[in-house]
């Protein structure tokens, strides 16, 4: 396996009626990066780009990279966080109220 991808993927949600995208490697995750939004870009995106920018040097693992990765995608609200589904007998409002 390429030491740049990562262990498992990233998986960004773009909200209801957009496919949910995988994020698998470093250099994707500097492509979605660079395509973000010059005016939305903080210091969670700075880290996150400065992780990813080191990985691809040879300086970080690529996962540390994906975690400061999943980490910009956690605040901005696009990690799709993969839950259980619900047993027999529940329903999916019983699985979000666990979580919350």
């Amino acid at each position: 396996m390429d030491q740049l991808h990562f262990f498992s993927p990233v998986r960004i949600s773009r909200g209801q009626g957009h496919p949910v995208e995988e994020i698998d490697s470093v250099a994707e995750a500097m492509m979605f990066l660079r395509k973000w939004p010059t005016g939305r870009r903080g210091p969670v995106y700075q880290c996150a780009l400065n992780c990813c920018s080191a990985a691809l040097s040879g300086q970080m693992s690529a996962e540390e990279a994906r975690k400061a990765f999943t980490g910009f995608a956690r605040i901005t609200r696009l990690l799709d966080d993969d839950i259980a589904l619900p047993v027999a007998g529940e329903n999916k409002a019983s699985v979000y109220a666990l979580r919350r």
